[in-house]
């Protein structure tokens, strides 16, 4: 009987595909890229534990265990890249509810006109390329000729180099990205927003509720199941600080703090062909994230009943 129940459920399974062939049909081509260029790669993760070479390739390298994993974390730039990457992090963790605040006071224009206008001038930032972005940056925020350099030059006084601060990169990192990205961050509550009955508006008005009310009772309490997937989402990457922006904003000046883990695992690769080292170190990082993503996943749906899986 108990034999007869694994072919059972094979038989379902494939009557589901025969009835469904089209769908699964246009489902291929995307599990195939998925398989090819994310699962089957997972493969060169072994040379983290090998002393590889390019000229004996992955199989023919000798095993090397744990030496590289020990000797990132016993080198001077594990509590460097560590600390700089959870600072921006945390940061950026800190501002998660800046695109909620913009989806709730978005909603609350009733001039439909000016409401297009506004969320199609918040969007554009987003689509600025990180090049351009950091180009932008570097220009406005010159102590010599920049807005800031102007600014300051109107009082008769020096003005501070802000891209060159290691304590300030953190800062300017997240508030960029804040400017640039919060309008098309908003746009998925903005959506759960427009879903809101509203009758249920109608009868709180009724009732005699004021607008905050409104938003306390009705808006947020429809906020918070879409808020905590991106939140869970967004601590499984908790370690994975942006390479791109964090490598063009950085400098001699402030190495110290704009050194982060995504850029360090470029420099020791790429630049300097440690391979099976960068590797380790990229492996680390993998694994804290996925670990936090279960933990928060685990705490979300025991709490609050609210989970991705």
């Amino acid at each position: 009987m108990r034999a007869s129940q694994p072919n059972m459920s094979l038989q379902r399974a494939l009557a589901r595909i025969g009835r469904n062939w089209g769908l699964y049909l246009l489902l291929l081509p995307a599990v195939t890229l998925l398989i090819c260029f994310t699962y089957k790669p997972m493969y060169g993760v072994v040379i983290a534990f090998k002393d590889f070479s390019p000229a004996l390739g992955i199989s023919g390298s000798p095993w090397a265990g744990l030496k590289y994993f020990e000797k990132y974390f016993h080198s001077y730039q594990f509590a460097v890249t560590i600390k700089n990457t959870l600072v921006i992090s945390l940061y950026s963790f800190v501002l998660f509810p800046i695109p909620i605040i913009f989806a709730l006071l978005v909603n609350q224009m009733r001039q439909n006109y000016f409401k297009r206008v506004f969320q199609t001038v918040t969007y554009m930032p987003h689509f600025i390329s990180t090049v351009v972005m950091v180009g932008l940056m570097m220009i406005l925020l010159s102590p010599g000729n920049g807005l800031i350099g102007h600014l300051y030059g109107l009082f008769g006084a020096e003005a501070p180099n802000v891209m060159g601060s290691a304590g300030l990169f953190s800062s300017v990192y997240v508030w960029s990205d804040v400017w640039q990205h919060t309008g098309w961050d908003s746009i998925i509550y903005i959506a759960a927003l427009s879903a809101v009955d509203p009758s249920l508006y109608e009868a709180a008005t009724v009732d005699g509720a004021s607008r905050w009310q409104k938003i306390r009772y009705i808006d947020i309490p429809m906020l918070i199941p879409t808020a905590i997937t991106l939140l869970i989402l967004r601590v499984g990457g908790l370690l994975g600080v942006g390479f791109e922006k964090a490598y063009l904003m950085q400098n001699n000046l402030n190495i110290s703090g704009s050194e982060v883990i995504s850029t360090y695992v470029y420099k020791i690769g790429l630049l300097s062909a440690q391979y099976s080292f960068s590797s380790a170190i990229n492996l680390f990082n993998t694994i804290i994230n996925f670990v936090l993503l279960i933990l928060v996943n685990w705490v979300s749906r025991r709490y609050s009943g609210q989970s991705l899986w």
